[in-house]
């Protein structure tokens, strides 16, 4: 007697998902102890980043906290429109935009020199010296590194007081807007240059040493070796990470902003993060800030997918 094909099929469906269920069982068995490390990680992400998202509703509420957020009347887009419409738009977009371009125009370059830099230094005492002052910033808290830029590009501080021996005038650094996005730039360099080097030079320890020989005995010097071995070998690791940075072109950290910018800087330092801060928090206005904080949410994620796309039609590297 014949078994129906469609009888066959559900025989072989429940077969494939019993052996499957079977798999995952075993794989929890013998490696128990790993998910076991990996549980708080996946613990914190469901908590902090993926439970909240239930409150990105009261971006489309006028919110009270008395009311709660099922309570709240629903107004639809009003908040958003309020947003585009408001005097602080274009500016907030334009200081968030630029600032990022300028991070990723002089920032992200300057660890993949460094990395290459480092590469080329043939003793070890030196290389290892280099590396741990480039890394030492990384640990410094954000708290103390505007301390130190307020001290010494304070009217009386060192940077004046050399612009002083040149017959010029003293600078408020502080104060004028001009210099903001300047000093956020730079000591951002400054203090995650050698941490994001790290990456990079992990990159270049895999490249196939025998390359480097060959190239060496077709007479290539180090400068063509760099050019055609060792940017092209660390080229997917860019590619990567510059999407993730990309990804993140709409995002500053509130944090560093908030300590350096003042009433003064406004034009060139308030943020999409800081404006949030100030209207969130200070004013509680959390729907009208929640609505921001969804805008800016939806144009990263468009970036980092527009980006990974291009990455994909135009090379073979890509983040997923």
């Amino acid at each position: 007697m014949s078994i129906p094909q469609s009888e066959l099929a559900v025989r072989s469906a429940a077969a494939k998902k019993h052996s499957n269920w079977q798999t995952i069982r075993r794989d929890l068995k013998v490696n128990k102890l790993v998910y076991l490390m990996v549980l708080p990680v996946v613990a914190y992400y469901l908590i902090f980043h993926y439970g909240p998202m239930y409150g990105l509703q009261i971006a489309f509420k006028d919110f009270s906290p008395g009311q709660g957020i099922t309570g709240s009347p629903w107004i639809g887009f009003r908040h958003f429109q309020e947003f585009f419409e408001s005097y602080y738009f274009w500016r907030l977009i334009r200081n968030t935009v630029l600032i990022n371009i300028y991070e990723l125009l002089f920032g992200f370059p300057a660890a993949i020199l460094l990395a290459l830099l480092l590469n080329e230094i043939r003793s070890t005492i030196f290389k290892r010296s280099v590396q741990t002052i480039s890394y030492l910033p990384h640990f410094i808290s954000i708290v103390v590194v505007v301390g130190m830029m307020v001290d010494f590009l304070a009217r009386d501080g060192l940077i004046n007081q050399l612009i002083g021996l040149l017959g010029l005038d003293s600078i408020a650094f502080f104060r004028e807007p001009a210099w903001f996005r300047f000093l956020y730039v730079s000591s951002g360099i400054w203090q995650g240059v050698g941490w994001g080097s790290i990456i990079y030079l992990a990159a270049i320890a895999n490249i196939d040493p025998t390359l480097y020989e060959a190239a060496k005995i077709d007479g290539a010097g180090r400068l063509k070796q760099v050019l055609h071995i060792t940017i092209p070998g660390i080229m997917p690791t860019i590619v990567i990470l510059l999407i993730l940075n990309m990804g993140s072109m709409m995002t500053v950290g509130s944090e560093k902003v908030l300590l350096m910018y003042n009433p003064q800087t406004y034009e060139t330092g308030d943020v999409i993060s800081t404006f949030v801060f100030r209207k969130g928090i200070l004013e509680a206005n959390y729907g009208y800030t929640a609505a921001v904080g969804l805008f800016n949410s939806v144009i990263s994620f468009t970036l980092i997918v527009l980006s990974n796309t291009i990455s994909k039609r135009v090379s073979e590297n890509k983040l997923w």
